[in-house]
C-alpha cells in the first residue's frame, strides 16, 4: 500500500469508526468472552477477534472463513451472529491436519475444531466444509452452502495464497464485503508475510480492495469493491 496516496475521506472516517468501536467494546461483556476465546483457541490478536465479532454482527449476507484451524475466529464470528439476532450463514473451510504450537498444538485440527464449537455452544451456527479452499469439490460445496446469499465478510487465515483464494470466491462477494486477512504485515520470520502482502497490495492497487488498517500483529482489514472499484 502506497503511503504517498491520499486517503479518501470516507475511508479515513471508517478507519476512525473502527478504532472507536474497538475502544467501546472494551467496556462490554463480549470483551471478556473473546479474551477467553483468544486464550483457548486462537493465534489472532484480541483486537482482530473483536473486529471479526463486530463485522459478523453488522454485515449483510453470509460469512466465509478460509483456514478455520481450531475455531477461534469461527467462534468470534458465531458470537457476532448470535448477538445480531439475525439468521446468517457462517461457512468455515478447513482441510485438517496437525500443528505443533506451544499453546495451541493439535494432533487433529478437525476433531478439535468441532469439539471447541460444541464447548462454546455455537455448532448450530457453523457449516464446516472439509478440504483445501481451492479444490473444485470444496468450491462447489461452498457455493451450494451459500446459495442464494452473497458473502458479506471474508476471513482469510490459511496459507500465503491470498490472491488465489480471493480469485476462487470473488464472484460470491457482495460489494462492501468486509475482509479480514492475516499474515500481511510482520517479521520476516513468518514466511507467509511477503507473498501475502504482495497479493493484497496488488488487489488494492487494482481498486478491488479498500484498506482500513492493520490490527494486532499482522492482520489487514478492509473492504471489497470488486464490482465497481473502490469508492473515492
Amino acid at each position: 500500500m502506497n503511503p504517498e496516496k491520499p486517503i479518501p475521506q470516507a475511508s479515513y472516517n471508517e478507519c476512525l469508526d473502527l478504532m472507536h468501536g474497538l475502544m467501546a467494546y472494551r467496556h462490554e461483556p463480549i470483551h471478556s468472552e473473546l479474551m477467553k476465546v483468544r486464550h483457548k483457541y486462537s493465534m489472532l490478536h484480541l483486537d482482530v477477534l473483536i473486529l471479526i465479532y463486530h463485522f459478523a454482527k453488522i454485515c449483510s449476507g453470509a460469512i466465509l472463513e478460509v483456514g478455520a484451524f481450531v475455531g477461534g475466529a469461527t467462534i468470534a464470528a458465531a458470537f457476532g451472529i448470535r448477538d445480531s439476532g439475525q439468521k446468517k450463514k457462517l461457512i468455515a473451510i478447513e482441510p485438517g491436519g496437525s500443528v505443533k504450537h506451544k499453546r495451541l498444538g493439535t494432533r487433529n485440527i478437525l476433531r478439535d475444531f468441532e469439539r471447541n464449537l460444541t464447548r462454546e455452544r455455537v455448532t448450530d451456527f457453523v457449516t464446516l466444509i472439509k478440504g483445501q479452499s481451492f479444490n473444485p469439490e470444496t468450491m462447489s460445496a461452498v457455493r451450494r452452502a451459500l446459495r442464494p446469499d452473497r458473502v458479506g465478510m471474508l476471513i482469510l487465515d490459511a496459507d500465503a495464497g491470498k490472491r488465489r483464494d480471493v480469485d476462487c470466491y470473488r464472484d460470491q462477494f457482495a460489494d462492501g464485503c468486509w475482509m479480514v486477512i492475516d499474515d500481511v504485515y510482520g517479521t520476516d520470520a513468518n514466511e507467509k508475510i511477503t507473498p501475502s502482502r504482495a497479493d493484497v497490495d496488488a488487489l488494492v492497487d487494482a481498486g478491488l480492495l479498500e484498506p482500513l488498517g492493520f490490527y494486532g500483529w499482522s492482520t489487514w482489514v478492509g473492504r471489497w469493491w470488486g464490482r465497481h472499484g473502490v469508492a473515492r
